[in-house]
């Protein structure tokens, strides 16, 4: 029987037409699937704000009394080597980890800081001093430098800022990134994670060829490599006349995007758009840069903000909080680069606050507060106290530590009877300033006790030269300067004036304690 309903039969033009736009259909499907989860997959990486903080930089900056939200997330720098012992890490090489507790009250800060909702990272590197991978050549020591340091803060997250010498050196980068591959194994089998940010420089056209060589080295190293943070400054003949610091930013983030996506690539991580600008910081030097006629603007950092939102970018960042204010009447000349301010008038406007605007950093990032500073103590314990309990009957004066409900606080002036955490004071009215919680194996510090006659008592005519020590109402004191006539009475109630220097139970066992008390270590900064 003849077939009635023959079909049609298809050309070899129709045929190829239809091919076609099978393939297409079938393209269009992967790649909306593909950016459907790169779209995802980017979606459940936090964007950040997170200020760096020169710790060693005079005068000390309050990182742990944020005035904005947006501070509230920091990067403590630098970690450096120590100039005596390569392999033993130092802040800025002036202070080692338990001298920067006990001189700076840098643990009990940090605790203070994540108690008030805070988030910390550490940064190794910087322009100043020794990197730890530069100057250490031992590879189990190295380790155990880095090892140290996320452990003493409980860090979840480190920043690796790797210029200069470092960054041509291609046997310190690898030595980083096996040491800090090993530490990230380490702290996985704990059950604890640790983010890796690699901060490096760039201009106008991206990454440099050794940045671009120190990203595939950490990679190849083994190191789960969560951004790469470029430093937006400093741009100098790179960038082009008449371009803003904006602009000049703006380019260097776009084609470090696209350097970044191959580099990824070549490490065997075939990442998305949207997931490779997650993998993207960027730090611009807030106000005057290091080179003259550079500034970056409240209207530069106010882009760059929108820019970093409209890409979806990982990671904002400044340098430094520090100088995230106005420069005082008295700094002379405000295109020189100053540790403290920004070399601009920022009017009421603060960089963190413009910059940081709705990316801010979440708690999750970071570890935990100590289990001591999240419930008042009902009783605290003189056996573990740090300082003694404050008293209502006991006097105080300036600089005398007590712990209250599980704190620590510092008098300001003579005070008595004044409660530390009365919720009711604020501001210049509270005689106590909260420095932190006990920390968990805090014991009782030496008491600074003089026996009679150690030094001679005060007297109204005595004339005393710096360096001088004395005792008045039972605390020794040394002259800061020339003095007669001055009672250390006035600094007992707070003076800032005052000649004398209450001697802590450590300087009393130096010869002189005022050299050590005045003198301000060299700023560890960019």
């Amino acid at each position: 029987m003849s077939n009635r309903f023959p079909g049609r039969r298809l050309s070899k033009l129709r045929l190829g037409i239809l091919i076609l736009v099978v393939a297409v259909l079938a393209g269009g499907s992967y790649l909306g699937l593909r950016s459907f989860q790169d779209a995802n997959a980017a979606s459940s990486i936090p964007s950040v704000f997170s200020g760096y903080v020169d710790v060693t930089a005079t005068p000390r900056f309050a990182f742990e009394t944020p005035t904005t939200p947006e501070a509230k997330g920091t990067v403590l720098s630098f970690i450096v080597a120590d100039k005596q012992n390569p392999c033993v890490p130092s802040w800025g090489a002036a202070y080692g980890l338990a001298q920067a507790e006990s001189d700076l009250d840098l643990d009990r800060r940090i605790a203070r800081l994540r108690q008030a909702g805070g988030s910390v990272s550490v940064s190794f590197g910087g322009l100043t001093n020794s990197e730890l991978a530069l100057a250490c050549t031992d590879q189990d020591r190295l380790t155990g430098a880095y090892r140290d340091v996320v452990e003493r803060y409980d860090l979840a997250s480190i920043d690796l800022d790797v210029e200069g010498a470092a960054l041509s050196d291609t046997a310190s980068l690898d030595r980083r990134g096996k040491a800090v591959a090993a530490l990230q194994q380490q702290r996985s089998g704990a059950g604890k994670n640790l983010d890796v940010w690699l901060t490096l420089p760039a201009d106008p056209n991206g990454l440099t060829e050794a940045g671009r060589d120190a990203v595939a080295r950490t990679l190849r190293a083994g190191v789960t490599l969560t951004g790469v943070n470029i430093m937006t400054m400093d741009f100098g003949g790179s960038k082009q006349p008449g371009q803003s610091m904006y602009q000049a930013s703006a380019s260097a983030a776009d084609a470090a995007h696209k350097q970044l996506q191959a580099l990824y690539r070549d490490n065997g991580e075939d990442l998305g758009t949207d997931t490779t600008w997650r993998r993207l910081g960027l730090t611009p030097m807030i106000g005057q840069n290091d080179i003259a006629g550079e500034i970056f603007t409240l209207d530069d950092a106010a882009a760059l903000n929108a820019y970093a939102k409209s890409k979806g970018v990982g990671r904002v960042s400044m340098w430094s909080l520090n100088r995230d204010r106005t420069c005082g009447s008295n700094y002379p000349d405000v295109t020189k680069v100053s540790d403290s301010c920004s070399g601009i008038n920022q009017g009421s406007s603060s960089f963190s606050t413009v910059l940081g605007a709705d990316v801010i950093p979440t708690r999750s990032a970071d570890a935990p507060a100590p289990a001591a500073s999240a419930t008042p103590t009902a009783t605290d314990d003189p056996s573990t106290s740090p300082y003694p309990v404050w008293n209502q009957t006991s006097r105080y004066v300036s600089g005398d530590r007590i712990v209250w409900h599980g704190n620590v606080y510092e008098a300001k002036w003579w005070t008595q009877g004044d409660s530390p955490d009365n919720p009711v004071e604020q501001g210049a009215a509270v005689p106590w300033k909260l420095i932190g919680p006990v920390l968990p194996g805090d014991r009782p510090s030496p008491r600074a006790t003089v026996p009679a006659g150690t030094y001679p008592d005060w007297s109204p005519t005595t004339v005393y030269q710096r360096g001088t020590r004395i005792l008045f109402d039972g605390y020794a004191f040394e002259a800061k300067w020339w003095s007669q006539g001055d009672s250390p009475q006035a600094m007992l109630e707070g003076a800032p004036d005052s000649p004398w220097l209450k001697l802590t139970a450590a300087q009393l066992q130096s010869p002189s304690a005022t050299a050590s008390a005045t003198a301000s270590p060299t700023a560890s900064g960019k």
